[in-house]
């Protein structure tokens, strides 16, 4: 029986002589590229603050661009939504969204979010507040203590 009816084997040129050094002189060029033309801005974006120095750096467009957001809502880990009333039901969300921008009609809409709490959430109060007259919907992200205490879940 023929195994091997071509006998592809012997066609093949020779393995060539060990070149393993060119693959280091390789990866010190790209490791040498790195360290000369690398921006930790692109390989690590973040603000950094030493441990001698933690007042963080204001920009005079920050000031200038600023805007006051008279109305806020909350939302923490389990998606509950708080406001200067207390707890929103989603049902009643709309209605209440309604009630505050007749208070200040095309006023910013500040949220402050859980970084736990679902981004559907947002969603929701940011079509809920376009809908109720707000001017534009603000994001803030915070992470809430673990001891907050227990929460309070009320039926919809």
């Amino acid at each position: 029986m023929i195994t091997r009816p071509l006998d592809l084997l012997s066609q093949l040129r020779p393995p060539p002589r060990n070149y393993d050094f060119l693959f280091l002189v390789n990866g010190g060029l790209i490791a040498l590229f790195f360290a000369l033309f690398g921006s930790h801005y692109v390989l690590s974006p973040g603000l950094r603050v030493d441990n001698k120095d933690i007042t963080l750096q204001s920009s005079p467009n920050a000031i200038a661009n600023a805007v006051a957001t008279p109305v806020s809502v909350s939302v923490n880990a389990s998606g509950q939504i708080w406001g200067d009333t207390g707890l929103i039901i989603e049902s009643r969300l709309q209605q209440w969204m309604s009630a505050q921008a007749k208070r200040s009609p095309g006023s910013v809409l500040l949220v402050i979010m859980d970084t736990r709490a679902s981004m559907e959430i947002f969603t929701k109060i940011a079509e809920a507040a376009r809908v109720a007259g707000f001017g534009s919907v603000q994001m803030a992200m915070q992470q809430a203590p673990d001891s907050a205490g227990p929460e309070v879940t009320l039926p919809k």
